[in-house]
């Protein structure tokens, strides 16, 4: 039998209407703005008004590092939600918003796959609420304003050479990464140097992920370092008065979205920072909400545990507050074997020699979310090609591990198939074994903070950086930013900086290329090896093969 595709199996969704959603979770119709019949915001007032409740029990969904194999993450962790809720538990999800890019790019969209899916699906991948439009119109005000105050005097003195503000774009555009602004005469301004990041690895996007509330999100708009002057004194939004205007610009964009699982199931859809760039995490506002309305919480954090985990414990619940009650590790038996050596034209045929030979990256990031204080339970995403002897192979390196691995058959099965997942989820987060610490404290140096994650979580000899990073470093903590963690910026593809690195490769160094204080979220961004903040198109991009069809219907959405 011919298997559907993720998008027809999500054309066929029977969706309720949103209302009905909020009222499983207690909010009122008068609390919800909807945006058409399946996707609403929820109010500020709403959300303000459920503080004082208990939190439910917050569950992390991450992964082995990515391969072209695919693990399905976001999948499981929509399986888990509706698993969850069949074994009678008050479960939401919380994942993150789809950047165009990528969409129109690599990948081709995503909100789950096969019968664990979010839905609506297409305008999730497309323009969904807005949200990222209003993050993108508010990051370009402010670039649009701080040229605007050198053209009309300049009355700041900022040094047009140390312009840090870049402007952004929801696109995979690799000819804006370096461009000259303000060309053709004195009308036009001053030319500079200047460049474009993709939307998702804005300031504004992570701080509207952090924030707790609209004070709380100018406040911290206002803290962003735009320029620096002559004498490397910061000038900041709130010195070009972008700070108000910005907020305005994100005021709806700053409610949650709440849309459905297939099996009817509330699903927070909120903020989209890539973890490879930026944070990785949906935004804080979505995840406090839930746990006051829900017994458990589902969220992911994006690509490996090695980024999202990581960033997800270091800078989300350290800034939060929040702390996970139990880690859910995604793996494929297809992406250990390629781990092991099997070539993606392979991974049909049975081979458990090299899964046991690829296990070892699966092994690194049990012992690595171990040391968050975390317990974790490995969820072993089924593809109908696995065999058998291949999946015990993983249950046995697992439990080797100290931890146990289960199979789980979702994305066939919806909720019916993880189950067992579920219950196991349960007794984790029920068993209070979680003692949540960060992998390092606030007052430790920025560098070190740098040289920590890249020996314990990357298992590298060190990082390596120039003496100009260093001195940068040293200039930020004199200025009073030496407390703020780290977000590392590198390839999702492996544990070291170089992409084709697989499995779980030791005697390799993190060389820093670049680092870029972002005062208003609360991090120092880390560039690490060849990894760009504008990601470009492949040579046959998924836009090539998305179209409408005869009936209307979206083509190509996966």
């Amino acid at each position: 039998m011919a298997h559907k595709s993720d998008i027809e199996i999500a054309r066929e969704a029977k969706k309720r209407p949103i209302q009905e959603i909020g009222a499983r979770l207690g909010i009122g119709s008068d609390d919800l703005l909807p945006y058409g019949h399946d996707k609403a915001k929820v109010s500020q007032t709403f959300i303000d008004s459920v503080q004082d409740r208990p939190n439910g029990k917050l569950i992390l969904v991450t992964a082995i590092n990515p391969t072209p194999a695919g693990e399905g993450k976001t999948t499981t962790t929509v399986g888990l939600g509706d698993g969850l809720n069949r074994i009678g538990k008050n479960a939401a999800i919380c994942i993150r918003e789809a950047s165009l890019g990528p969409n129109f790019g690599m990948k081709g969209g995503a909100a789950g796959g096969g019968y664990a899916q979010v839905v609506p699906m297409e305008e999730m991948n497309l323009h969904f609420t807005g949200d990222f439009h209003a993050i993108t119109s508010a990051h370009n005000l402010l670039s649009a304003m701080i040229d605007n105050h050198i053209y009309w005097g300049n009355e700041l003195e900022i040094d047009q050479r140390r312009v840090v503000w870049r402007r952004v774009l929801d696109m995979n555009d690799r000819a804006l990464r370096d461009v000259v602004t303000s060309l053709g005469g004195v009308a036009n301004g001053f030319p500079r140097q200047a460049g474009f990041d993709i939307t998702v690895a804005s300031e504004v996007m992570a701080i509207l992920c952090l924030a707790k509330n609209l004070a709380d999100l100018e406040k911290r708009l206002g803290d962003m370092i735009v320029a620096y002057r002559r004498d490397r004194s910061p000038v900041y939004c709130r010195d070009i008065k972008a700070d108000g205007a910005m907020t305005v610009l994100l005021k709806d964009a700053m409610q949650p979205n709440l849309v459905q699982t297939l099996e009817n199931n509330p699903a927070f859809v909120h903020g989209g920072p890539f973890a490879n760039i930026a944070h990785g995490c949906n935004s804080v506002t979505a995840t406090t909400t839930a746990l006051k309305l829900a017994d458990y919480v589902v969220t992911e954090a994006g690509f490996g545990a090695d980024l999202g985990a990581e960033k997800f414990m270091n800078i989300k619940c350290r800034k939060a507050g929040l702390a996970p009650d139990a880690v859910v590790l995604v793996a494929t038996c297809r992406a250990m074997k390629m781990n092991g050596g099997v070539t993606k034209d392979d991974l049909g045929r049975e081979d458990v020699d090299a899964i046991r030979k690829g296990c070892a990256n699966l092994g690194r990031h049990i012992s690595n979310v171990k040391s968050f204080g975390v317990p974790v339970v490995v969820a072993i995403n089924h593809f109908v090609t696995d065999t058998d002897a291949e999946v015990e192979a993983v249950k046995d390196y697992v439990a080797r591990q100290g931890a146990e691995a289960i199979l789980c058959k979702h994305w066939a099965h919806g909720s019916a198939g993880i189950e067992d997942l579920a219950h196991k989820v349960v007794q984790l987060a029920e068993s209070g074994a979680a003692n949540f610490a960060p992998l390092y404290p606030d007052e430790m140096g920025l560098f070190d903070k740098i040289d920590t994650i890249a020996r314990r979580i990357y298992h590298a000899d060190a990082a390596i950086a120039d003496k100009s990073v260093r001195d940068q470093l040293h200039a930020w903590e004199q200025q009073g930013y030496g407390h703020l963690p780290i977000c590392m910026a590198k390839t999702q593809y492996s544990f070291s900086t170089d992409a084709n690195l697989r499995g779980a490769p030791t005697g390799h160094t993190v060389p820093v290329r670049e680092v870029r204080l972002s005062a208003g979220a609360g991090f120092v961004v880390v560039i690490c090896g060849e990894i760009m903040t504008m990601p470009g198109l492949p040579r046959q991009p998924s836009a090539e093969n998305i179209r409408l069809n005869d009936a209307g219907e979206i083509e190509g959405l996966f």
